[in-house]
C-alpha cells in the first residue's frame, strides 16, 4: 500500500527543530563586524549561559560539538600532561582520541559499554594520579543511553587539582546540568540536540579561574580554536561566525526561557520514562544499566535483525530512530526524547516501532507498548 509519508525525526541528533527558529534562520544576512551583529551575538552568548546554568564564559564555533570537543583538549593541555578520561562507549572513546592526537599523558577508565562510571572511581584515580591536570567525563554517552551522577563526580573533582571537562553535547537541556552550582568547570555541547537548532555550532563554557589559568598556560598547538583570541575580542568573532545560527539561537532561547529550564528537564523526564515503560511492555530490554533522558537504547529481541527495523521504520513508516554504534550494530535500537518532542512524538516512534517488530516476526500484543505509554502520560501531564 503506497501513502503520503509524512517525516518525523526521532534520532539522537540532528533532531527536530521548531518552525519559529527556523523562520529566524531565514532572515537576512547582515554583516558580522556591524555593531548590529555585535549586539546579536552578545545577546546569544548571554542567552546560552542560562542552558549552561553558569555566568562563566560561553563561546560559539563553526563546529560540531567534535569541535568543541577538541577546543577543550587544545586550551586545556599542554603535550604531555596527564589527563584521566572515562571511556564507556562512542563518545568516550572520542575524547581519548583527542587526548591522544594532542600528545596527552591518558589514564583511561574503560568500563563496558551501558555502565556508568561512579564518583567513587573518579577519586580512586584522582588520589592514584594527583598530577593529573583534568578529568575527561561524558555526561550523557549517546551510544548506549547512559547518563553518568555529574553532580557527585563535581564533589570529587572540586577538591583536587584537576579541572572537570564535560561532553555535554547530547544531554544539555536533556539532563539538569547546573555548571556554577555543582562546580563543573568545563561543559562542551553542539546546536543540534537538546538546544533545538540545525547542525552547526559548538559550544564551550568555562568557569572560573581554574581552567582559565590552564588555558592561559597551554602549550598545545591551535589556531581555530584558541580561547584566548576569542575571550580578547568577544562579542566580535576572531573568524567569520555562522551570523544566521546566532538569529536561531536567540530564539531557541527565548522559547527555552518561556517553558523555563525545570520544566524543560521534567519534559525529558516524561518522555523518557514513558519510552522505558513502553520498551518494557513489549518484552524488550533496556541496555543501559543507568538510562538517562536523551535516549534509550533497547535490546532487539532474540531473532530479530536490528538493522532492519531502524530501515523498515525510516523507509516504509517515515519515522527516524538510531541503531546501535560500533559492536552494537545491530543489537540495540536508539529511540530518543530530546529537544523538540512532545508525548506525541513518543506515542508515533512506538506506532512504528509495533507495526516493525510485527512485521519482522517479533511475538507480543499489538497495542501494548502505547497503552502503558498512554497511561503513563495520562496519569502524569
Amino acid at each position: 500500500m503506497h501513502f503520503l509519508k509524512k517525516y518525523y525525526l526521532i534520532a539522537p541528533g540532528p533532531t527536530p527543530v521548531p518552525h519559529d527558529v527556523l523562520i529566524e534562520g531565514a532572515k537576512e544576512t547582515i554583516h558580522h563586524r556591524t555593531p548590529q551583529f555585535l549586539e546579536i551575538m552578545k545577546e546569544a552568548m548571554e542567552g546560552a549561559k542560562y542552558l549552561f546554568q553558569t555566568q562563566g564564559d560561553v563561546f560559539a564555533f563553526v563546529s560540531s560539538g567534535t569541535g568543541a570537543m577538541e577546543a577543550a583538549v587544545a586550551n586545556l593541555l599542554s603535550p604531555g600532561d596527564k589527563a584521566i578520561v572515562v571511556v564507556a562507549g562512542k563518545f568516550g572513546e572520542r575524547w581519548m582520541e583527542i587526548l591522544k592526537a594532542f600528545g596527552a599523558n591518558v589514564v583511561d577508565i574503560s568500563l563496558e559499554w551501558g555502565e556508568a562510571v561512579s564518583p567513587e572511581r573518579i577519586k580512586e584515580e584522582l588520589e592514584k594520579h594527583p598530577d593529573a591536570k583534568a578529568v575527561f567525563t561524558t555526561h550523557s554517552e549517546t551510544s548506549t543511553g547512559t547518563v553518568i551522577d555529574l553532580e557527585g563526580i563535581a564533589k570529587v573533582v572540586k577538591d583536587s587539582n584537576a579541572v572537570l571537562v564535560t561532553d555535554a553535547v547530547s544531554s544539555l537541556l536533556a539532563e539538569p546540568l547546573k555548571m556554577d552550582e555543582w562546580g563543573v568547570d568545563v561543559v562542551v555541547s553542539g546546536s543540534q540536540k537538546g538546544v533545538m537548532l540545525p547542525p552547526g555550532l559548538g559550544f564551550i563554557a568555562i568557569r572560573g579561574e581554574k581552567a582559565w589559568k590552564l588555558i592561559e598556560n597551554s602549550k598545545s598547538p591551535r589556531y581555530y580554536f584558541n580561547l584566548l583570541e576569542y575571550r580578547k575580542k568577544f562579542p566580535d568573532n576572531p573568524y567569520t561566525p555562522a551570523v544566521n545560527h546566532m538569529y536561531m539561537l536567540n530564539k531557541a532561547v527565548e522559547l527555552i526561557k518561556e517553558e523555563g529550564i525545570e520544566k524543560v528537564w521534567e519534559r525529558h523526564a516524561l518522555l523518557g520514562e514513558a519510552t522505558r515503560r513502553g520498551a518494557k511492555a513489549l518484552g524488550l530490554e533496556l541496555f543501559s544499566k543507568r538510562p538517562g533522558n536523551v535516549v534509550t537504547a533497547i535490546k532487539v529481541p532474540e531473532g530479530v535483525d536490528g538493522n532492519k527495523i531502524t530501515k523498515i521504520m525510516r523507509d516504509k513508516y517515515g519515522v527516524t530512530i538510531a541503531g546501535g554504534q560500533a559492536h552494537l550494530k545491530g543489537k540495540i535500537i536508539r529511540v530518543a526524547h530530546l529537544g523538540y518532542m512532545g508525548p506525541f512524538d513518543t506515542i508515533t516512534a512506538f506506532s512504528a516501532l509495533e507495526l516493525t517488530l510485527k512485521e519482522l516476526g517479533y511475538k507480543f500484543e499489538l497495542g501494548a507498548s502505547l497503552k502503558a505509554i498512554q497511561e503513563y502520560f495520562s496519569e502524569n501531564m
